[in-house]
């Protein structure tokens, strides 16, 4: 996926919310860009998700991918998987899933380093993680 064809998408899936972020129309920066809420027992949000890529303005995904401790994938990661290949055909766009152990722990730690308080931010923590996944597949391509 060539990053440089314009703005990514990261989908930070989780049990709760859909962390998400956008890189710049040059795929250099990563900004947070909100969350979506799951609701219980229902339907994964990908309609919700794909709304939010063309208001946007993305041209592919960069989905992350939930291995355990020591890489290896789980029922969760195969959920996942199947999210994002519903978001690749559904849309025609370009989807790469990525690695995104850490990225969770890695924006907590960002959050309390900034002296703030996760308190109530979960939301936002989610989208920071997306960040960190989507600024890490800028820095590294394919």
């Amino acid at each position: 996926m060539n990053e440089a064809l314009g703005r990514l998408l990261a989908v930070d899936y989780g049990r709760k919310r859909v962390g998400l972020a956008i890189s710049d129309p040059l795929g250099m920066i990563a900004s947070p860009a909100g969350f979506i809420e799951r609701r219980a027992g229902k339907r994964p949000p990908i309609t919700a998700i794909i709304r939010r890529a063309t208001e946007l303005g993305a041209r592919g995904y960069v989905v992350g991918l939930p291995l355990d401790g020591d890489g290896n994938e789980t029922e969760w990661t195969a959920e996942i998987r199947s999210v994002g290949a519903e978001l690749a055909k559904r849309t025609g766009m370009p989807m790469r899933f990525l690695d995104e152990r850490f990225t969770t722990a890695a924006a907590l730690r960002t959050v309390r380093e900034m002296g703030e308080s996760t308190r109530g931010r979960k939301g936002d923590v989610d989208s920071l993680a997306a960040t960190i996944l989507l600024q890490h597949a800028l820095n590294v391509p394919e």
